[in-house]
């Protein structure tokens, strides 16, 4: 069943749990003025993650070279990295006694290495100060060049996501610079590497159901093992509409149909994100 309506429907209301672990991961986040996209983004699962001890950080700033339509980070010319990033984040991590922690950055096609080296340097900081965290990282494509995703994955992340945002018809209106078959060979180097594979797509710009399907299918084939599946929401009014709201029966199906196919995990709901439930994909989940 598809809505087609300007207002939200009953099933994207946000139910706030504020129990277990979340209270005391959001007094450290509030003594300690520490920055997690968590808060920023305004996640809907911030509560229950944070009750599960995991949580989102963004590095290399807050400005994107890319401006993709569905996305609300600033696009323009960002900063040099901050090289004290490394170090804060691992104290944040530690801080807030995350088991699971999820590293992502806006991405910076202004640097000559893509910020690989800034991102080797943060996973090693985090996996030094931190061992038994496991870490999770949402890269860019990096223009699917092996010699940068590689100073990424010898820093040994424990899961290496990237998302695929959307089908293979509408990659061109949604996003930017980004292609589809970009990320697919993004993703299948991360997985010949024998690295855990992750991607995400987002629901509700105006897909059919055989087109996601098809990119499911195609992110299998090329070595993704876990994949997210949530709606698309539109951040403001400068960017894309959202075309459909997509009932959660139909999120059920897509999910069933992703384990059918050879995915050893999968998350499929409305309020479902890149990082949602993340640390159960490494079977850490309570």
């Amino acid at each position: 069943m598809i809505i087609r309506s300007d207002k939200k429907p009953e099933w994207l209301k946000i139910k706030l749990d504020t129990s277990g672990g979340y209270s005391e991961v959001d007094k450290i986040v509030k003594e300690h003025s520490l920055h997690t996209i968590c808060s920023s983004g305004m996640c809907p699962n911030k509560t229950e993650c944070w009750s599960r001890g995991t949580a989102t950080f963004m590095i290399l700033g807050n400005i994107c070279t890319r401006s993709c339509r569905f996305c609300a980070t600033i696009t323009g010319k960002p900063l040099i990295p901050n090289i004290d990033e490394p170090a804060e984040l691992a104290e944040s991590v530690s801080l807030m006694k995350l088991k699971h922690c999820v590293i992502t950055s806006v991405t910076r096609d202004d640097l000559p290495d893509g910020g690989a080296s800034h991102w080797a340097s943060v996973i090693k900081e985090c996996l030094i100060v931190n061992p038994d965290t496991t870490i999770e990282v949402l890269i860019p494509d990096f223009d699917a060049r092996e010699e940068l995703i590689d100073i990424v994955l010898d820093a040994r992340p424990h899961i290496v996501a990237h998302n695929i945002e959307t089908v293979k018809r509408l990659t061109p209106s949604v996003r930017s610079r980004a292609k589809y078959e970009v990320s697919l060979q993004t993703i299948n180097y991360i997985a010949r590497k024998g690295f855990i594979a992750k991607s995400g797509i987002m629901l509700g710009l105006g897909e059919s159901e055989e087109e996601v399907m098809e990119a499911l299918t195609d992110l299998q084939k090329n070595g993704c093992s876990v994949v997210t599946i949530g709606q698309y929401l539109r951040p403001s009014l400068n960017h894309l509409p959202v075309v459909e709201y997509i009932n959660p029966v139909q999120f059920d199906k897509y999910k069933e149909f992703a384990l059918k196919i050879g995915f050893t995990y999968a998350e499929s709901g409305p309020l479902v994100r890149s990082s949602y439930r993340a640390e159960k994909a490494m079977g850490i989940g309570h």
